[in-house]
């Protein structure tokens, strides 16, 4: 055999190995691109609550004592009280208007379901500024994700809080990289301080364009407190019960509850104690119980500065939907 025919031989049989490999490798990458990624659960798996306007970030501090002494928490599935309440760390964020974080606190070793606030220097209301607000809580959320090496949480918003994770979720969630189980809202205006829902705030408006962006799995529970059944003192409670316009048919789950009572007043309501007995039902027992699939880590200390980059039933009255089941 002459060496041009070797060559030939060579050449011919090297293509045939190319193409045999090519045609078992492309599928393995397509599969391997457009397959989804699961994300498996951290250890950690926090709340973080975010105050209305004008509040700073000590807002939560009656609530959490409250929780933390064992009053006002849910009973456990054989219907006795829980012996030991979980004490649950609190670590508090103030984002500055330079984009830098104000940090104290730090997570207790072995807590999974730490508490995080996060509140601004800047923490006037209106619209424009709301937006501000949520790129900064964004800021915030990076840092404590990176921080605390946690992929799942819930949220607690109370007033403009609401409004800032809703703008949150929809301009700022990475639903590949985080999973959110449970948002409360307390007294959240949705159409600000209009009453009439058939006139839409600009707002509302842009909340409503942009509600496909929402999680699909997210469990929301929308409360609204009232003195006289119009208004808790300051929100009237048919702009907080246009969150359903955002909410409704968009997320796994959505419930409205009416808190009454003396302490049902706008600024009473974190401190409430249905407040307590709800946020205890959904959002700590529903976090405590989640499945922890493979082991977090958690940082105890926080740096001080970041550069960015009685005997109450929970409500007297409640609807809740399905994605599917429209009100």
């Amino acid at each position: 055999m002459t060496n041009k025919i070797k060559r030939w031989l060579f050449v011919g049989g090297l293509f045939v190995f190319v193409i045999v490999v090519t045609c078992f490798t492309i599928p393995w990458v397509k599969s391997s691109v457009t397959k989804p990624r699961t994300i498996r659960q951290s250890q950690m798996s926090p709340v973080i609550f975010i105050p209305g306007s004008s509040a700073g970030q000590n807002r939560f501090d009656d609530l959490f004592k409250t929780i933390n002494s064992g009053q006002g928490v849910a009973k456990n599935a054989q219907g006795g009280q829980k012996s030991t309440p979980v004490q649950h760390s609190i670590v508090k964020i103030t984002v500055k208007e330079n984009d830098t974080l104000q940090v104290t606190g730090q997570v207790r070793a072995g807590d999974n379901t730490p508490f995080f606030v996060v509140a601004f220097e800047n923490n006037h209301d209106g619209y424009a500024n709301i937006k501000k607000q949520a790129k900064w809580f964004n800021i915030a959320f990076n840092y404590l994700a990176k921080t605390y090496n946690f992929n799942n949480f819930s949220g607690f918003g109370h007033s403009n809080g609401g409004l800032i994770y809703t703008l949150f979720l929809e301009d700022y969630f990475n639903q590949s990289k985080f999973k959110m189980h449970e948002l409360m809202m307390l007294g959240s205006p949705f159409n600000l301080e209009e009453k009439d829902q058939s006139k839409r705030v600009a707002m509302l408006d842009d909340m409503v364009d942009n509600r496909n962006k929402l999680p699909a799995s997210l469990n929301v529970y929308l409360v609204a407190g009232t003195e006289n059944y119009t208004k808790d003192g300051i929100v009237p409670v048919d702009s907080v019960y246009a969150g359903k316009y955002v909410y409704q048919d968009q997320v796994a789950h959505f419930t409205e509850l009416t808190v009454t009572g003396s302490d049902a007043e706008h600024s009473d309501l974190p401190q409430n104690k249905q407040i307590v007995s709800l946020m205890s039902q959904n959002l700590l027992q529903f976090q405590e119980r989640q499945p922890r699939m493979n082991n977090g880590t958690t940082n105890q200390k926080s740096k001080n500065n970041y550069n960015n980059p009685d005997n109450n039933q929970p409500s007297s009255s409640q609807s809740s939907s399905g994605s599917s089941k429209k009100k």
